[in-house]
């Protein structure tokens, strides 16, 4: 693959161009946006570089109040009171978010780093903190069936990305904001994952561990149903 921005030279050229192409056709919607945001929705994903929330959703600047960090994690409450934890503070308590979305991959990294973490732990000594932060993950990786890292398949690394998603669901409603905004029926939380070679979105239900295409999610919430509720 070739990329067009590889040089902190390019970078600027591409800074440029927005500055001068792409600002001034949308120049209403910065200036709306300078001095407050109300986004509708917190999205939780993966710091990796072939996630881009706003393309896949189709949303513009000041819609999503982004979180991302390696392996979606959201550390059960205070386990690790940290940016993750008051990130997610400030959007419920402060922006009054109505959606909290957990988003995991394919070919997610940091999963087979868990897969490592479980069958070798000296794998990861090069990256300690990295370790470290999966440790919020290992309940997940208990969920499947014990694989060797050599043994570990593209269905495998899918299976725990979405068991993944499922648990950081479980560390969400942990946080006593978020589980406070529930009751009161002022959010909703949902799980999603995203196949990158497909271009395809899977909503996750955790209430019988299914998946369902988005259409199938979009037909299911015109009914009222809350099976794709996370």
């Amino acid at each position: 693959m070739v990329f067009h921005r590889n040089t902190l030279l390019e970078l600027l050229d591409g800074v440029h161009t927005f500055e001068e192409e792409v600002y001034p056709q949308k120049k209403d919607l910065f200036q709306s946006l300078a001095y407050d945001q109300t986004p509708p929705t917190l999205f939780i994903t993966c710091a990796d570089s072939r996630i881009s929330p706003s393309l896949i959703t189709q949303t513009e600047p000041g819609e999503l109040f982004l979180i991302r960090n390696v392996g979606n994690i959201v550390p059960a409450y205070g386990n690790m009171v940290g940016a993750v934890a008051s990130a997610i503070e400030y959007a419920v308590g402060a922006l009054r978010v109505k959606n909290i979305i957990v988003c995991g991959h394919s070919n997610c990294g940091a999963m087979s780093a868990l897969i490592n973490l479980a069958t070798d732990p000296e794998k990861l000594a090069e990256i300690p903190t990295v370790r470290r932060w999966l440790h919020n993950a290992e309940a997940a990786a208990a969920t499947i069936a014990d694989l060797r890292a050599e043994d570990v398949g593209p269905k495998d690394v899918r299976d725990l990305a979405e068991a993944n998603v499922r648990l950081q669901l479980t560390h969400l409603k942990t946080h006593p904001i978020v589980a406070k905004a529930l009751s009161r029926n002022e959010l909703n939380v949902q799980g999603w994952y995203y196949d990158i070679q497909n271009g395809r979105m899977y909503i996750l239900s955790d209430e019988n561990k299914t998946e369902y295409s988005v259409k199938e999610a979009i037909d299911l919430l015109k009914k009222g149903s809350p099976a794709t509720n996370g």
